[in-house]
């Protein structure tokens, strides 16, 4: 999959909005790789809406935190993430979130477009 081709800027943010079947480890390169394309445009907010993707079932921790580290690595501090997910891959406890954090990434999941383009563009 082509990056770029499921990439739109918006305004002052940016969408990657991917679908199709994949393995998670692709997708989290692919969700990183978006990232590191707003990062190159100056963009500071990233929208990831990765609820059309399937193949794959829930990561487990293990390869949640990976996929967390290479997306803060990716950011550099300088790009906000949220990414939508189907609520069955959200773990409930948002471990990844805290990851994010505890990395320097400020991001978060949300099961729907609307409550992660709220909290992406509110002001900090």
């Amino acid at each position: 999959m082509y990056v770029a081709n499921y990439f739109q800027v918006n305004g002052d943010h940016a969408v990657f909005r991917p679908s199709g079947e994949t393995s998670f480890e692709d997708a989290a390169a692919m969700v990183a790789e978006a990232i590191v394309l707003a990062r190159a445009q100056n963009l500071k907010r990233l929208l990831a809406d990765t609820s059309a993707w399937t193949g794959f079932r829930p990561p487990s921790i293990t390869a949640r935190f990976f996929a967390v580290k290479k997306w803060a690595s990716a950011a550099g501090g300088r790009v906000r993430v949220a990414v939508v997910a189907r609520p069955e891959m959200i773990d409930p406890h948002k471990f990844g979130v805290t990851v994010a954090r505890n990395s320097g990434l400020m991001g978060d999941v949300f099961a729907s477009e609307s409550e992660a383009l709220a909290w992406l563009l509110e002001d900090n």
